[in-house]
């Protein structure tokens, strides 16, 4: 059976880290919210399956439904789906690292999230701008470098070489970790340039990545929604001034 993944289908979000291991394991899967409600697709579907699971309901999409199993929040969808697509080593210390991996790039998709809504997620940017200009530079003067210096560093001590992040191939960190790359360009131009000036192995990363068949057919394709000021990764020029 196909998997089910349940996400908002007019924005990339969250939901993007998962589809984009998916893409590249050339796993089957079905974009619920994106089918036509004559499909038992869509919104509605979407959530009525959300909050209709009796037992252990996800809190928000994205969500996966795999036959009876539904599992929510990114890390733990990569987690299960990991050694079920190929896309994890084998042995517990790569499983437990690849995961870390994903939980470290959480970290930093929620911190650049929280540039442009510092203060609440129910309020408009334009009501918290003088705390996003303040939040923003500190994201683009501290801890994007220390991030990104982080993911160089791993790239550096993998024992099978700086081309993936864990073994000597492609695993859902490789996949996540293009996606963040893809969203602070987007979103930070200015200031992700220069910070990936510093850090050359994750650029190339991000370039061998983009250039992975599947990954490209998928960069190509209708299914890839493009970044916006709706999504996690916004650009908002007065945050990334030149």
């Amino acid at each position: 059976m196909a998997y089910e993944l349940h996400y908002w289908p007019m924005i990339q979000g969250r939901g993007e880290f998962v589809r984009l291991a998916l893409e590249q394991a050339g796993a089957e899967y079905v974009d619920v919210a994106r089918l036509p409600h004559e499909e038992g697709g869509g919104i509605e579907a979407m959530m009525d399956r959300l909050e209709d699971e009796p037992l252990r309901p996800p809190f928000a999409p994205p969500f996966l439904r795999d036959g009876d199993r539904v599992i929510g929040q990114t890390a733990a969808i990569l987690l299960y789906l990991g050694p079920r697509i190929g896309l994890v080593g084998e042995s517990e210390a790569d499983r437990i690292w690849t995961h870390q991996i994903q939980l470290t790039i959480a970290d930093m998709v929620a911190e650049a999230h929280d540039t442009h809504h510092p203060v609440g997620v129910g309020l408009y940017y334009e009501d918290q701008k003088p705390e996003a200009l303040r939040r923003a530079r500190d994201f683009r003067e501290n801890r994007m470098p220390k991030f990104l210096g982080w993911f160089e560093l791993v790239l550096v001590r993998n024992p099978a070489g700086p081309d993936h992040l864990v073994g000597a191939a492609i695993s859902y960190a490789d996949t996540s970790l293009f996606q963040l790359v893809e969203g602070l360009r987007y979103a930070f131009p200015h200031a992700t340039a220069q910070a990936l000036d510093a850090v050359p192995r994750v650029a190339a990363h991000a370039a061998r990545m983009a250039g992975q068949p599947r990954i490209a057919s998928y960069l190509a394709s209708e299914r890839r929604r493009p970044f916006g000021e709706a999504g996690i990764f916004r650009r908002y020029p007065e945050l990334d001034p030149a």
